[in-house]
């Protein structure tokens, strides 16, 4: 049966390519990906040939309903995104919603996420976490701290590295500066690192030693 398969890649090392998912992305009639470039890289390493568009944030609201339609079709077209699982901070949800609406049948395979583990390493509570991803830049940014000040799940955080000591100090002024936290980055890669502490001794390590790669901040919630 024709379909969308949404299919999970590596976030950093590419032994964790899943058999399943290079099978797919070997049988599927198209491979929508977020940058061709990047996803290129990880077909040339798997021998996968299958032909590839790009499909992003700027163009998934005009391409979706043809990409419905080809579904419709007869054809099957697998997403990527350039590391982890698409529609998870990354393009992904137009086009499932747009499939989801029109009857199209989705599948979604398990695979790499950044969130879960560094969520597991923080060593901080993991059986109720609340996901945050990336927060407002400035709209909204401010009133969204102030809201979760009071949450008392585990928090998980996407960041910039260049933005992660000006995060971590929000985060000092908002929640408090003895509360626990964790810094992960390069999770899988040959740097990877987790840095385990109270935010105030995060801002002051990451002041003296700037962080490179991409960073999950797992901060805990609110003791009650």
């Amino acid at each position: 049966m024709s379909k969308l398969i949404i299919v999970p890649t590596p976030i950093g090392n590419l032994e964790d390519m899943t058999f399943r998912a290079i099978r797919v992305l070997k049988e599927a009639n198209l491979i929508l990906a977020e940058d061709t470039r990047t996803t290129a890289f990880l077909l040339k390493h798997y021998d996968i040939s299958t032909h590839m568009i790009s499909h992003h944030k700027f163009n998934e609201h005009k391409t979706a309903e043809n990409i419905v339609t080809r579904i419709k079709n007869g054809e099957t077209i697998a997403l990527v995104s350039d590391a982890g699982t698409p529609a998870i901070s990354d393009p992904g949800f137009l086009l499932v919603r747009a499939c989801v609406e029109n009857n199209v049948a989705v599948e979604c395979l398990p695979g790499a996420t950044a969130l879960i583990p560094a969520l597991v390493c923080a060593g901080l509570p993991n059986d109720r976490f609340c996901f945050e991803g990336f927060l407002p830049i400035k709209k909204g940014r401010q009133t969204r701290l102030k809201e979760l000040a009071l949450e008392t799940r585990t928090l998980i955080f996407y960041e910039s590295p260049f933005r992660l000591t000006k995060t971590l100090s929000q985060f000092t002024e908002y929640f408090g500066s003895e509360r626990k936290a964790s810094v992960s980055r390069e999770l899988s890669k040959k740097f990877e690192e987790t840095q385990r502490n109270s935010l105030e001794n995060l801002v002051k390590y990451y002041t003296e030693k700037p962080a490179k790669g991409e960073i999950v901040i797992i901060v805990a919630g609110l003791e009650k």
